[in-house]
C-alpha cells in the first residue's frame, strides 16, 4: 500500500473568508499570550535587556572633551568613536567589524544554536520590554485575554489607552535616541523643545520610532518566524553537537496528568505531566515536545518553567534544557556532550574571530591619526617655470585626526634635486581636513621624460604622526 504524506490539517474556522465568498490570501493568525516565566534563563534574558538598554539610551549622551563620545557625523563625514576620528577612508575598520560580527554570529550558532534571537536580538529586547509593561497595565496571560474577549468598556479602553501611550512614550524615546548618535542628542533635545528640528530628523525619529512600536507591540513573533530570514538559514550552521533547547522524549513520555503523590512508573506515564506551560510561556506560541522547529529562537523560557514543575512534582531537573540530538540520542552525559561541542568547527570559528579581534584592536592602537590624499592638477601637468626649473602642481588633502589643532610639514623624495617650491607647512584644526596646493620642482634636464615615482612625505614637527603617500612626476619630452 502506498504510504501517504502527512499533511498538516487546518480547521475550517481558521481560515478567513471574505465577503464575496472567496477564500482570504492569508491565514488567520491567533494571537498569543505569553505567559511570565521566572527561572534562570529568564534573569539572564533580563540582564541582557539592562545591559543593551542601558548602552543604548546611554552611550549619546556620554562626552569626551568637548564633544559627544560617540556621533556618526554623516554630514561632515566624520565618526567620533570615543578617542578616536574615523573618515571614510577608514571603511576598512567597518569592513572588519561587520566579518567579526558574522563569524560571532556563526561561531554562537554552532556552539547553541539562536543565543542571538532569544537573549540579545533587538526585536527579543523590545518584545520583551513591551510584554512587561503589558502585564503591568492588563495583568496576567489570564487577564489579558480575558480583556481582550470582553466587549469594549470604558475601564478596557483606559487600560487600553494607557498601555499604549506607554508603548508610544518608550518608541519615541527609542527613534529619539537612534537619531541622537547621527546628531548631537543635546542639540537634538533643544531642537525638539523648540520645535526646530530638520525635515530628516523628524522623519528618522518617527520612522525608527514606529517600527519599535509596530515590531514590538503588534508583530512580535512574526517578525522572528517570517520576517527574519536567520530562522530559514540558521539549519545550515546547525549539526547534532549543537546546543539546542530540546524535550527529553525518552524520559517524558507517555505524558500525562497525575498527582504529586502518584508513582509515574506505576502509571506507565513518563516525567511530562502535560501541563503544557512550556506552550504558554513560549513567545512564538510553539509545543517544543514536537521537536526541533525553526520558530524556536532558543529563549530558553521553556526550560524555567518545566524546571518549576518538575521541583514541585519531586522530580529531577532537565526534562527540557540546552542539549545535543547527539546527547539525547546516545544518553550522554555533560562531559561527553562538551567535549563534542567543543569540535573542530567551533575551534577554527574561535580561532579565525580572536586573531581578527585583536588584528582590529592592534590596528586602532598603532593607527597614525593623519590621512592624506594626493591629487594631480590636472589643469597643469608640467611646466617650465623662471629659473630653469621644471614644475608639477598637485593637490594634497590633509586631514587631522586628533583633537587637537596641528601643524604638518610636507617634503618629497624620489628624483634628483626635487623640492617643495610652495608652502612647506600647513596647519589644520582639530578633527578638520584641508585643501593644499603643493608645487614640486627639479633642475630642467636632470631627468629623463617620462613619469617618475615619488613619494610625499608628511608628518608633525614632534614626528608623533607621519605618512608618506605614492605619486608621479610627469617629465615631458
Amino acid at each position: 500500500m502506498q504510504q501517504q504524506a502527512t499533511r498538516k490539517v487546518i480547521p475550517i474556522a481558521s481560515v478567513p473568508v471574505d465577503a464575496g465568498g472567496g477564500g482570504s490570501l492569508y491565514e488567520a493568525q491567533k494571537k498569543i499570550y505569553p505567559r511570565e516565566a521566572k527561572g534562570l534563563f529568564a534573569r539572564w534574558r533580563w540582564a541582557f535587556v539592562w545591559l543593551t538598554q542601558i548602552i543604548f539610551y546611554g552611550l549619546p549622551w556620554l562626552e569626551w572633551g568637548q564633544r559627544q563620545a560617540v556621533l556618526f557625523d554623516l554630514g561632515a563625514r566624520r565618526f567620533y568613536i570615543f578617542g578616536y576620528v574615523l573618515y571614510p577612508q577608514d571603511f576598512i575598520y567597518l569592513t572588519a567589524l561587520l566579518v567579526i560580527s558574522a563569524l560571532s554570529l556563526f561561531l554562537f550558532t554552532a556552539v547553541a544554536g539562536r543565543l542571538w534571537c532569544g537573549f540579545s536580538c533587538p526585536q527579543t529586547v523590545y518584545t520583551e520590554i513591551f510584554l512587561w509593561i503589558e502585564r503591568q497595565v492588563e495583568g496576567s496571560r489570564v487577564a489579558r485575554m480575558r480583556l481582550d474577549a470582553g466587549p469594549m468598556s470604558p475601564a478596557k479602553l483606559a487600560r487600553k489607552g494607557v498601555k499604549h501611550f506607554i508603548w508610544i512614550a518608550v518608541a519615541f524615546w527609542t527613534g529619539f535616541t537612534f537619531v541622537g548618535y547621527f546628531s548631537s542628542i543635546r542639540q537634538l533635545g533643544a531642537d525638539l523643545m523648540g520645535l526646530q528640528l530638520s525635515s530628516w530628523e523628524v522623519f528618522w525619529v518617527f520612522f525608527y520610532g514606529f517600527a519599535t512600536y509596530g515590531n514590538a507591540g503588534f508583530l512580535r513573533e512574526q517578525v522572528c518566524k517570517y520576517m527574519c530570514p536567520y530562522a530559514r538559514f540558521q539549519s545550515a550552521m546547525f549539526d547534532p553537537d549543537t546546543l539546542i533547547v530540546s524535550y527529553d522524549a525518552g524520559r517524558g513520555e507517555p505524558r500525562g496528568s497525575r498527582s504529586r503523590k502518584a508513582d509515574p512508573a506505576a502509571l506507565s506515564l513518563g516525567s511530562c505531566v502535560d501541563c503544557s506551560l512550556c506552550v504558554q510561556v513560549c513567545p512564538t506560541g510553539i509545543d517544543i515536545r514536537n521537536g526541533l522547529q525553526y520558530e524556536c529562537i532558543g529563549c530558553a523560557a521553556c526550560v524555567d518553567v518545566c524546571d518549576t514543575v518538575m521541583e514541585k512534582m519531586n522530580y529531577p531537573k532537565g526534562l527540557i534544557r540546552f542539549t545535543t540530538q547527539n546527547a539525547l540520542a546516545k544518553g550522554w552525559d555533560k562531559p561527553q556532550m562538551w567535549r563534542r561541542v567543543l569540535r573542530p568547527r567551533v575551534l577554527v570559528y574561535g580561532a579565525v574571530l580572536a586573531a581578527l579581534a585583536l588584528v582590529l584592536v592592534a590596528s586602532l592602537v598603532a593607527r597614525t591619526p593623519l590621512k592624506v590624499d594626493v591629487v594631480r592638477d590636472r589643469a597643469a601637468l608640467s611646466r617650465i617655470v623662471p629659473g630653469g626649473k621644471l614644475e608639477n602642481v598637485y593637490r594634497l588633502q590633509v586631514m587631522n585626526a586628533t583633537e587637537e589643532s596641528q601643524t604638518y610639514r610636507i617634503a618629497a623624495e624620489g628624483l634628483p634635486g626635487l623640492v617643495v617650491a610652495s608652502e612647506a607647512q600647513v596647519q589644520v584644526g582639530a578633527a578638520e581636513a584641508r585643501w593644499v596646493a603643493v608645487r614640486l620642482q627639479i633642475p630642467y634636464g636632470s631627468a629623463p621624460p617620462g613619469s617618475h615615482p615619488i613619494h610625499f612625505n608628511i608628518g608633525t614637527a614632534a614626528g608623533d604622526a607621519h605618512v608618506s603617500e605614492k605619486s608621479v612626476f610627469l617629465v615631458p619630452r
